[in-house]
């Protein structure tokens, strides 16, 4: 897990922001990073809020879908999760720390439905 949040905090340094959204970009990332730091601190469902609102506040800021699919699978919110993996992704594809984290989020889980019979 502690690999997962050095990841949030190296996505929320490389994400640009496309024209549009600029003058929002700025405000979604203070929430992004505010929710860096809460997470740090073991505080998930205020993380959850930021980035929640980070998203709202930019819908196109990969950075904050990438944080918050963390968030909510570490919260065992697995549908969640996986629909902010795959929005940071179709907002960014290319991006290989988004792509790293969901192909494990992947990997853990289909495993483990497949343990389950849920497969």
């Amino acid at each position: 897990m502690q690999f997962r949040l050095l990841a949030l905090a190296v996505l929320l340094a490389v994400a640009p922001a496309p024209a549009a959204w600029a003058g929002q970009r700025g405000s979604a990332k203070e929430q992004v990073e505010f929710g860096i730091q809460v997470a740090q601190r073991g505080l998930w469902k205020e993380a959850i809020y930021r980035w929640e609102r980070a998203a709202q506040l930019d819908p196109t800021y990969a950075a904050a879908f990438n944080n918050l699919a963390v968030a909510y699978e570490h919260e065992g919110q697995l549908a969640k999760a996986r629909a902010a993996y795959e929005k940071a992704l179709a907002l960014e594809p290319n991006n290989t720390l988004v792509r790293q984290n969901y192909d494990l989020f992947k990997e853990i889980n289909d495993r483990a439905a497949q343990k389950d019979g849920r497969q």
